[in-house]
């Protein structure tokens, strides 16, 4: 699984089983995002198949990941990568729950900072219980 994160002109042949679910963490500003890019460059390159990179729109803009050194941002895998921007968990779900309507399944599906969709913080100042949704609050 490892070598999934590193470059693409990996010497190992692709693998063609699930990688299942995998838990990247680590302190902010760390390279996390740039490493789950990579492992989406490699496992869409690795397929053929398309890989859905799930983030904030904001927080990707502000900081992009950087690709390693000898991909070629014109490189086919690049376009077989779909960015869909969300805001809260509640996006997330409505994704996950849609899954099942794809006509393709993607490769693999990476979510970058999943913890802050679903933290306590991020909860209550989106969530059901925050100002902008008070009808909520009042029951």
């Amino acid at each position: 699984m490892v070598e999934r994160f590193f470059s693409y002109a990996s010497t190992a042949p692709p693998r063609n089983e699930d990688a299942g679910i995998t838990l990247l963490s680590g302190p902010p500003c760390c390279g996390k995002t740039s490493l789950l890019f990579q492992f989406a460059v490699n496992r869409a390159a690795e397929s053929g198949r398309g890989v859905v990179f799930i983030c904030s729109k904001g927080r990707l803009e502000n900081n992009p990941p950087f690709l390693s050194q000898g991909v070629d941002p014109s490189m086919s895998a690049l376009q077989r990568i779909q960015i869909k921007y969300v805001q809260d968990g509640d996006e997330i779900r409505k994704y996950f729950a849609a899954f099942h309507l794809l006509d393709n399944f993607p490769a693999a599906v990476i979510v970058d900072d999943f913890a802050d969709f679903f933290s306590v913080e991020h909860l209550l100042h989106h969530g059901p219980f925050s100002d902008s949704n008070n009808e909520m609050a009042s029951f």
